[in-house]
């Protein structure tokens, strides 16, 4: 009999996932660790609606009038900016969090799409770099798998600062995921956890930027661009800081960017959402006369084309993907459902990245794992997902009246709540009221 029916009511405060989190450390002493992202429910993308086009503007023909996707970053400094057919990017996943089959299969997907792809910490394996035609090298805090010639070898530089999941906080990984590959490329212990570090050695302030970025533009001749990239918390402040410092391109990853391993307490308690932080990125680039100068990625919980053609409407010029890249991979596919649930999880809902026992292949260095990943056929379904995303954001476009991507705009958009209202600064659907405006 349902407890419903002897008139039980659970707690809204203390709810049976949160008895259960209580249980648990009770009973353990250590605090939860999971891959993903956040689990509650946010503002979104989906709490915005796109204004087509009918009799006060003129929508484009879909079979007969060109909405154009191309995008440049890093047109600010570097002497070969990066020059994408799409403007929706691979974000930085690691060689260590990932096999090495599902790092080639990224770099095949978004090459045969004209896209890039992004390292991740750990270093640039051969794997990635022999097939990925853009390559984005992530400069972490922890250094690891750092090297000139892998610099020198990439096609831009991104220099990480924060990370949705966990700003302030450094990545993780487990010992059972440091294979002798991963331990050499790290220079770390094989089997031993690992936790990388939540700031760079060698940085202590914005002034100490300025001078990491004019070092890695020495090193690179000034032919690549340097990203930046920052987990959405203080947003505004943040990016006037990276310019000021010489970023080119400026990442600006939200709240509902996943990870392979972090605390769950900072995945679901810290950062603010990718809606709040978007339009506060825009501000500043505007108020400093860079906006589309230096180019804005935006990243955290980007699903669809729809996501994108918003966001790029918000203002950015183009958006990352990690989980949703994932899954297209193959990650949670109902195929291994029986697998999944021998891990006490389900196809839909697994998220122990960290405990490198993906059926998939995808999140595991186990090689009898890894090689179920076949790189070239998970490379092909990337591909058409980065395709029908790209189709789905011209599609809407087009009904906006739009010959390009990035002539989207906010005057686009409506919202569906008070709240994505105030944070996406665009009026509530039906109004012309922009909560918090001319207060």
């Amino acid at each position: 009999m349902e407890p419903a029916s002897h008139g039980l009511r659970e707690s809204a405060t203390f709810d049976r996932a949160t008895i259960h989190a209580i249980q648990r450390a009770a009973e353990t002493g250590i605090y939860d660790i999971r891959g993903w992202g956040a689990k509650r429910k946010l503002p979104h993308f989906d709490d915005l609606l796109l204004l087509g086009a009918s009799m006060s503007r003129y929508p484009l023909e879909g079979y007969r009038e060109r909405c154009d996707t191309d995008v440049v970053l890093g047109t600010r400094h570097a002497k070969h900016p990066l020059r994408l057919a799409t403007p929706v990017t691979i974000a930085g996943m690691s060689f260590g969090a990932l096999s090495a089959q599902a790092k080639e299969a990224l770099g095949r997907g978004a090459s045969e799409v004209g896209t890039s792809t992004t390292t991740g910490d750990g270093g640039m394996t051969p794997e990635e770099r022999g097939h990925s035609k853009h390559l984005v090298y992530q400069y972490l805090p922890s250094r690891y798998g750092m090297n000139p010639d892998d610099l020198r070898a990439a096609d831009a530089i991104e220099v990480v600062l924060g990370q949705g999941a966990k700003p302030g906080g450094g990545g993780m990984l487990l010992g059972q995921k440091i294979t002798e590959r991963v331990a050499g490329m790290r220079t770390l212990p094989v089997g031993i956890d690992q936790r990388s570090a939540c700031r760079h050695p060698d940085w202590t302030g914005p002034d100490d930027l300025a001078i990491k970025i004019l070092e890695l533009r020495e090193i690179t001749d000034w032919e690549k661009p340097v990203y930046v990239k920052v987990g959405a918390t203080r947003t505004y402040y943040d990016v006037k800081l990276a310019v000021h410092a010489g970023a080119d391109v400026v990442v600006v990853d939200g709240m509902q960017g996943g990870t392979a391993a972090t605390q769950d307490v900072f995945i679901e308690h810290v950062g603010i959402p990718t809606l709040a932080a978007l339009p506060q990125a825009v501000q500043a680039l505007q108020e400093l006369g860079v906006h589309r100068e230096v180019q804005l990625i935006v990243s955290g919980g980007i699903r669809s084309g729809a996501d994108m053609a918003k966001a790029l409407a918000l203002g950015a010029d183009a958006v990352a993907i990690g989980t949703a890249a994932l899954i297209a991979l193959g990650d949670n596919h109902p195929k291994y459902d029986a697998e999944y649930r021998e891990l006490g999880s389900a196809a839909g809902y697994f998220d122990d990245y960290q405990d490198g026992r993906d059926p998939a292949g995808i999140s595991t260095q186990d090689e009898e794992l890894a090689a179920r990943l076949d790189p070239a056929e998970a490379g092909r379904r990337l591909a058409n997902f980065l395709r029908v995303m790209t189709m789905e954001a011209q599609t809407l476009a087009r009904a906006c009246g739009k010959a390009h991507l990035l002539h989207l705009e906010p005057e686009d958009l409506v919202a569906l709540t008070i709240e994505s209202a105030a944070m996406a600064r665009v009026p509530l659907a039906g109004t012309n009221w922009i909560p918090g405006e001319g207060l």
